[in-house]
């Protein structure tokens, strides 16, 4: 498929779809992600249980969660990833193309994972409220939904408006902004001779916000971490807002 952006989708149908997003954010730290998927692991008191990776990516959250003896369904919207995903596949490890705000029909799930912030893309305030509605609907009696964000305080007081990364030689021009709601970032860049223009958009959700999202759709938050060794969250010094809540 081209990577050019097509204006009428949204940004993340777009850009998640590229080679150029996974080339941006190739060194991401695995390790790092292995060891938070390891203890909520063992905080949750896992063993066998069926669940739900929400937004995958190239699923090495759900690679994690299926090595640790889980039965886990990877879904993303982007079709590139979700292709390059399938490598893991087996008997307990499944992958396939969703929109987060649609139910995924005959399935339901002990646990919900949304991690990494992938969760407030939507321009329109009542998608958010979708997602959680249909994560409700999907999950068992008294399941549980773990929802790993950024902790917007902190992201807001470190902001870098402009930075330069190069990978692969490819030069990528960043800008961020908020606009009072979203914290917005722009990409762009040159490959051979085309310019390419992105941009990411989430809002700037706090805890409160979370509380108030999941009360209305019948979730009770139980426990907030704010960093991936689940130490206790902290609005001003916390690097990540981790939220474990449960289906009422």
């Amino acid at each position: 498929m081209s990577d050019k952006v097509d204006q009428n989708k949204a940004w993340f149908s777009t850009w998640f779809d590229t080679k150029y997003y996974h080339l941006l954010y190739k060194n991401r730290n695995e390790s790092e992600a292995e060891l938070f998927i390891s203890n909520l692991y063992k905080y949750l008191n896992l063993s066998n249980e069926y669940v739900l990776d929400l937004a995958c990516g190239k699923g090495r959250h759900s690679l994690t969660l299926n090595n640790l003896g889980l039965r886990v369904l990877g879904v993303d919207l982007s079709p590139q990833s979700i292709q390059s995903a399938t490598k893991f596949q087996n008997n307990h490890l499944n992958f396939q193309e969703h929109d987060m705000r649609e139910v995924i029909e005959n399935e339901s799930f002990d646990v919900v994972f949304n991690l990494f912030t992938s969760f407030g893309y939507f321009e329109n305030e009542a998608d958010n409220f979708t997602v959680l509605r249909s994560i409700y609907e999907m999950l068992h009696v008294n399941g549980l939904l773990v929802i790993d964000f950024m902790n917007t305080t902190k992201t807001l007081n470190s902001l870098v408006e402009e930075e330069v990364k190069v990978e692969d030689n490819i030069v990528f021009n960043l800008k961020r902004e908020f606009d009072g709601k979203f914290i917005k970032k722009y990409i762009s860049f040159s490959d051979q001779g085309e310019v390419f223009n992105f941009q990411e958009s989430v809002r700037g959700f706090s805890l409160d916000d979370f509380h108030n999202m999941l009360t209305e759709t019948n979730f009770k938050i139980e426990s907030v971490f704010g960093d991936f060794q689940l130490n206790p969250f902290n609005a001003t010094t916390s690097d990540r807002l981790i939220i474990i809540a449960r289906k009422l």
